[in-house]
């Protein structure tokens, strides 16, 4: 089953059909998915294709020699290669110049100027390096495995032997990825980001205003803040330039924020935010917000900021920093990454908010965005909270690994697409894009509302790792408003080119992608909190206020 033989080494020559499958892999990871790519991204993403298709044309010569089937002829193998070689490059060649024209199909749908070409020379030296590097790795595996089969064919039968070889390479490098590279590398980067974190910035002043989180009278100590929550706590409307817009009196929203260093453990941080709340007079507002952030701290301005214009400022709004790694990383090697502090904030909170007079206390609403929106979803059981339900919650770019949202997409209405779901009546839960708001006036809410916002070309959102082998839903029938219509579903490489669209979901342009704009927010907010006294003049204005400040236009 497994021989030692001259071209079992880490150096020897490549394989000439594996390559062939290679070649197929470089070829289909050209074409476009979610996101537009520049070069360098599409040169890693073509070189893992590459070496995912020159795997799986290794896996299946060892099948082939494994069931004996016989090689072709000397003369004849000679000739197929070189007509391989000769049309694979052509076909190459081609690929890489369409490349250009698939990414500027994406490009135009979300308004960007066109490319004019796919730099094809990086492209390919980019490809080739990443090749050579997934194939030495691949070779390593496949040297483990020979060394453990050897060892073990001293003291079992050969085919077992071959099978505990290849579990015990498996083991190892599963236990080497998932123990050293992701745990405690997601743990240093986590570290290092925690030391640039706690670094204040020169040009953001530690607030004089009492109120203020973070000011001398304050609870939350200003340099445990961190970064994230400095900017958080210092920046937003006033309640005078909420009142010049909307020409009447408002109030100065209110914001708390606790860093990851200003205290030791998530129960403690939970507590001290909910002083810092009490302290400020938070539960003499009319409106309670409880967000939670994404992985690096970050609360996204075009969801609060909105808000707070919509009530007029009479909101205040709470956020407990988890971590400082960017949220795509979590997502992919620790999805779970904070949903402890998710859920002793809520507990924290609620428990406290129960105590208060039903008509006399704040109406309470969810917010979280990306991995916030992951966790701020773990953060409630809505069996606990049936007898006196918190009010809405709007959750953004919902991650694909969020059970609540993957549940109420795998089981909508029929005839509802997956990219922007109906689900039963429509009551409690509901979906909005950039073209379709959740207010619908012929739908009476029930007394909680739930609305997700979300993007067809969110890569957070649809990344599905089942993509290997099977289409997803949301590719099926007609597409999302932002989504090329030559995205095509091919095996294997579907997958990873949604997965590296993950990484740079957050480059895309406003109102596309992950980044979420602010007149979509206006109608999510619109949806889940029905502030009176905002005619559709009134609301178009607004919309048009940040579309402005947002654009620079």
């Amino acid at each position: 089953m497994f021989t030692r033989h001259s071209k079992s080494g880490f150096v020897r020559p490549l394989s000439y059909p594996a390559l062939f499958f290679a070649l197929v892999g470089f070829c289909l990871s050209l074409t476009p998915s979610l996101m537009p790519r520049a070069w360098f991204v599409q040169g890693a993403l073509s070189g893992t294709c590459a070496a995912a298709g020159y795997g799986g044309g290794v896996l299946l010569q060892w099948v082939r020699t494994y069931l004996e089937i016989p090689r072709l002829l000397p003369a004849a193998g000679r000739m197929a290669r070189c007509a391989a070689l000769t049309g694979g490059a052509a076909i190459a060649a081609y690929f890489v110049w369409q490349s250009s024209s698939w990414q500027n199909s994406v490009r135009a749908l979300m308004q960007l100027a066109p490319v004019t070409t796919a730099e094809p020379l990086l492209l390919v030296l980019t490809a080739a390096t990443v090749f050579v590097l997934v194939v030495a790795i691949g070779r390593l595996f496949g040297l483990m495995v020979l060394a453990f089969y050897g060892k073990s064919r001293r003291f079992i039968p050969r085919r077992l032997a071959a099978v505990a070889g290849t579990l015990l390479a498996v083991l190892v490098f599963s236990t080497v990825a998932d123990g050293l590279l992701f745990h405690l590398a997601l743990r240093v980067v986590d570290s290092s980001f925690r030391e640039a974190d706690a670094l204040i910035d020169d040009d953001t002043p530690v607030p004089t205003d009492p109120a203020r989180t973070g000011s001398a009278a304050s609870l939350v100590n200003w340099d445990e803040l961190g970064r994230q929550g400095r900017h958080f706590v210092t920046s937003g409307p006033t309640a005078d330039e909420i009142g010049a817009f909307l020409r009447s009196s408002a109030q100065s929203p209110i914001r708390v924020y606790v860093g990851l260093n200003s205290a030791d453990d998530a129960e403690a941080r939970a507590s001290l935010a909910l002083a810092e709340l009490k302290r400020q007079g938070a539960f003499g507002r009319s409106n309670l917000v409880v967000i939670v952030p994404t992985g690096t701290g970050w609360v996204d301005p075009e969801a609060t900021d909105t808000l707070e214009y919509l009530l007029h400022g009479d909101v205040a709004e709470v956020a407990v920093q988890y971590s400082y790694l960017a949220s795509w990383l979590s997502l992919m090697v620790e999805p779970e990454y904070g949903a402890d502090t998710a859920r002793a904030l809520f507990r924290e909170i609620y428990a406290y908010w129960r105590t208060l007079p039903r008509d006399r206390r704040p109406r309470l609403y969810l917010h979280g965005l990306s991995l916030g929106a992951l966790n701020s979803q773990l953060s409630v059981n809505l069996y606990d909270v049936f007898a006196d339900p918190f009010q809405g919650a709007l959750w953004s770019g919902p991650p694909f690994a969020s059970a609540t949202w993957a549940y109420v997409t795998a089981n909508r209405n029929p005839g509802s697409p997956a990219w922007l779901p109906q689900f039963r009546d429509g009551s409690m839960i509901r979906f909005a894009n950039q073209q379709t708001s959740a207010n619908r006036p012929d739908r009476p809410w029930s007394p909680v509302r739930i609305v997700f916002l979300q993007y067809a070309s969110d890569p957070i959102t649809f990344f599905d790792w089942r993509a290997l082998y099977r289409e997803p839903d949301w590719m099926k029938g007609e597409r999302g408003p932002d989504v090329s219509p030559a995205f095509r579903w091919y095996p294997v490489v579907t997958a990873l080119q949604l997965g590296f669209d993950a990484m740079i979901a957050t480059t895309s342009p406003m109102g596309y992608g992950h980044v979420y704009a602010p007149q979509h927010y206006i109608d999510a907010w619109l949806a889940v909190t029905d502030p009176p006294g905002w005619p559709a003049g009134e609301v178009e204005r607004l919309k048009a206020r940040f579309e402005k400040a947002s654009t620079g236009k």
